[in-house]
């Protein structure tokens, strides 16, 4: 290959990224996050609703975050042993679509072998919470990476970042809306009605997410820079290489924080509209709802921005600060102001947003050119994020079996819970730690390249 070639290769790979790829890019994760919206926001309620005790709801989302976390490791080794992300990410998704169902469905073993006890149940959904987390886990991992061997071009990389967050907002909205319309007009008495209630709102999950899935098949082609790197014979970097980097405990623990804060919320986020403030059973839908519209348009908003190191920490420090208001406000809000828990959602719809897109795009800053590495630092960076998620949500779960009523007795203005804890102070901490990490970072500068078009017009 001649000099001018090489050239024009490291040209066309650092041009910004058409719209339209984007756009097949930016919907290629939308089963996973419509089902991950479910698994966190439903899966305890639904777990202590037909009678779980909270401890054993909390061991089915810690065997699914174990399975989960594990799975990354695995499959980032492997994607960058063999490449091949599409594969990967095909595989894991029909691994989602064929086994969620099942774990918002009913205890399927339990009718084969005809025992419903506590510990039949709490095997048999975790078993299948297990299956469908290492599906999960391998098309993350495939699709996050992906975006480090589309392009080099650092911009682009964050507005792809960012796209795809615009639509996880879809995503969530969209269980939301079907949530609604289920908790609304279905109603339930039995534990039977409970798990038909669940199970609708799983199917159309599925569906919704599988006709995205199509579409970024059919529109986003395998990443040549990954296939090139593989032809050209570049050693696979080593795990050493990324472990002596002190960036890379930063933008790990950064990472960690950040889906601390988004998970712990919405995993709680129904206990506390519910249990805490007295809400109806459709603020379930609606409170989540607001927070994804808001978080939708500020990751649309972020598309439209030229990136630099500067402006992601920035905009990380910016979320963290509107999430430490939020906690606060949450910690202390009592039920007789309840309708004060939208504004809140505004807040945290935007904060959310901030976070997610810089701190995913920071591990984009650390991948930098070091292609042959990348699927591995997403792979390790997941598999720290779903155990130390897992164990948390698990203490938080195991706690809350009582905390409200007894509380609610000996102060009825407002009750700090487990539920007031967990939702307040745990993501307001972990964003308050994140941004000290944040500020302290030193992240390499790009060269900057504006979009050609905006990804919407």
């Amino acid at each position: 290959m001649t000099r001018g070639s090489t050239d024009d290769d490291d040209d066309s790979c650092t041009r910004p990224v058409k719209r339209w790829s984007i756009f097949y890019y930016g919907v290629g994760h939308m089963l996973n996050d419509v089902t991950s919206a479910c698994w966190f926001t439903y899966l305890l309620v639904f777990l202590t609703d037909i009678g779980l005790p909270p401890s054993d709801a909390a061991m089915v989302m810690l065997s699914g975050q174990i399975a989960d976390g594990f799975m990354t490791i695995f499959a980032g080794e492997l994607i960058d042993r063999y490449g091949s992300f599409k594969i990967w990410h095909g595989a894991g998704s029909i691994l989602v679509a064929v086994s969620f169902s099942s774990v918002f469905g009913g205890c399927m073993p339990c009718k084969i072998i005809g025992s419903y006890s506590s510990t039949t149940q709490t095997i048999s959904y975790s078993l299948f919470a297990a299956i469908f987390n290492v599906g999960w886990a391998a098309t993350q991992v495939s699709h996050m990476s992906m975006v480090n061997c589309i392009t080099l071009n650092s911009t682009s990389r964050v507005v792809m970042t960012s796209c795809r967050n615009a639509f996880t907002m879809v995503a969530n909205l969209s269980l939301y809306a079907v949530a609604f319309v289920v908790f609304k007009f279905n109603t339930r008495r039995t534990i039977i009605e409970v798990e038909h209630q669940y199970r609708w709102i799983a199917y159309a999950s599925i569906f919704i997410g599988c006709c995205f899935v199509g579409i970024f098949h059919l529109g986003t082609a395998e990443p040549r820079l990954k296939r090139e790197a593989h032809e050209k014979g570049y050693a696979r970097i080593s795990w050493t290489y990324w472990f002596r980097k002190l960036l890379y405990h930063q933008v790990a623990l950064v990472y960690v924080l950040t889906r601390l804060v988004t998970n712990v919320s919405q995993a709680f986020l129904a206990f506390y509209v519910v249990n805490e403030l007295r809400m109806d059973q459709s603020a379930k839908a609606l409170v989540p709802a607001v927070i994804y519209v808001c978080s939708f348009v500020t990751s649309i908003i972020l598309q439209e921005m030229a990136w630099n190191s500067h402006r992601l920490k920035v905009s990380y420090s910016a979320g963290g600060l509107l999430w430490m208001i939020s906690g606060v406000g949450i910690l202390f809000l009592p039920s007789s102001m309840k309708y004060f828990m939208y504004l809140i959602s505004v807040v945290i719809g935007v904060a959310n947003a901030l976070m997610m897109v810089s701190g995913v795009s920071m591990q984009s800053f650390l991948v930098g050119r070091d292609l042959n590495g990348c699927a591995f630092v997403y792979g390790s960076l997941s598999f720290m994020d779903k155990i130390i998620c897992g164990v948390a949500l698990s203490v938080l779960e195991s706690y809350q079996s009582s905390t409200p009523d007894e509380v609610r007795n000996c102060n009825p203005v407002f009750s700090l819970s487990i539920t007031r804890y967990g939702l307040g102070l745990v993501p307001a901490i972990s964003a308050l730690v994140g941004v000290l990490v944040t500020l302290s970072m030193k992240l390499p500068e790009p060269t900057l390249t504006p979009l050609i078009a905006p990804l919407l017009e």
